[in-house]
């Protein structure tokens, strides 16, 4: 069993100031009899954040920052992938920001509307569009290729002009954005989520970009066991709401880190790994008890000293 948990620690002076409140015995438990083993140590100004980096070697995936292929392995295709999320811009006196919220009330059939009316421009710079979902598709193109972008984690409820993909290729994809905009400006599905109060879509951001080495079996990555994925800290933590962030915690340690207490004592192999705005620590219960000892730092701390360094 593997268990990851993104958003458990974020910079903020916010989270700083609820960590102390934190009160997680499980977790705390299971710092007692884990072994902190690797340690992926980075900062807050990563393109890829902690968790992507733990879930793509999980996975087997090339972790390289801002080009970790999620496209091309939610594709299962070799090229050069991204993925293209419909969103909403708020321009401000001094910045543009994405709103820290998905899309609300966004239907599968606004979607594929706004994708067909967006594709003819896409397809000018050789990329093609792909329906995933309604808040994300699949894109291919050239373009794509060796263009690091930014997970949508990392700038939802953020300037957006210090996210910005750089480099050549860039300069083609910041001209789409601004040629997106004036199209979406005055779609008809905007005009009709603005009537009822929605926020309408007028950009889109690219990310997951990244190409599938060519020796490695696409079935290679695809195959390997998946770490379980704690998402309910997410949401709170992007939009700085501790007191919600707090609760989320205490249903994780009840939860989900009960249930990785009951499976270590039923003998089963476990690892957790915690991960934060700019690290992520990993530890496991592979190593032998008499090791175990001498290597546990945190198993007499309690789990805020631990979670703090993230």
């Amino acid at each position: 069993m593997h268990l990851l948990i993104p958003f458990a620690f974020s910079s903020s002076e916010g989270c700083g100031s609820a960590l102390p409140t934190l009160t997680l015995p499980n977790l705390g438990k299971l710092l007692a009899r884990l072994t902190p083993t690797s340690l992926d140590a980075g900062d807050e100004f990563s393109l890829s954040p902690p968790h992507e980096r733990a879930r793509a070697r999980a996975l087997g995936l090339p972790v390289r920052d801002g080009l970790i292929p999620w496209a091309a392995w939610q594709a299962h295709e070799e090229g050069a992938w991204g993925f293209i999320t419909p969103c909403h811009w708020q321009a401000g006196t001094h910045q543009i920001t994405m709103s820290g919220q998905t899309l609300a009330d966004f239907s599968e059939q606004e979607s594929q509307a706004l994708l067909a009316a967006m594709r003819p421009y896409f397809e000018e710079d050789g990329i093609t569009l792909r329906f995933e979902e309604p808040g994300r598709w699949l894109a291919r193109g050239d373009l794509f290729d060796g263009l690091a972008t930014a997970s949508l984690d990392r700038v939802m409820g953020r300037n957006l002009e210090n996210w910005m993909p750089r480099g050549a290729n860039a300069v083609n994809l910041r001209r789409l954005q601004n040629e997106m905009q004036m199209l979406l400006y005055t779609h008809p599905i905007n005009d009709a989520r603005a009537a009822r109060g929605a926020p309408v879509v007028n950009s889109f951001w690219l990310s997951g970009t990244g190409v599938l080495p060519r020796h490695q079996p696409l079935a290679s990555a695809a195959k390997a066991a998946p770490p379980v994925i704690v998402t309910s800290l997410r949401d709170a933590a992007l939009n700085e709401d501790w007191a919600s962030w707090i609760q989320a915690w205490h249903q994780v340690d009840a939860t989900q880190c009960a249930a990785m207490r009951a499976a270590l004592e039923r003998g089963e192999r476990c690892e957790l790994t915690l991960c934060g705005e700019r690290n992520a620590q990993t530890l496991n219960s592979h190593l032998q008890s008499v090791l175990r000892r001498f290597l546990s730092v945190f198993g007499s701390k309690p789990p805020s000293t631990l979670i703090s360094t993230l």
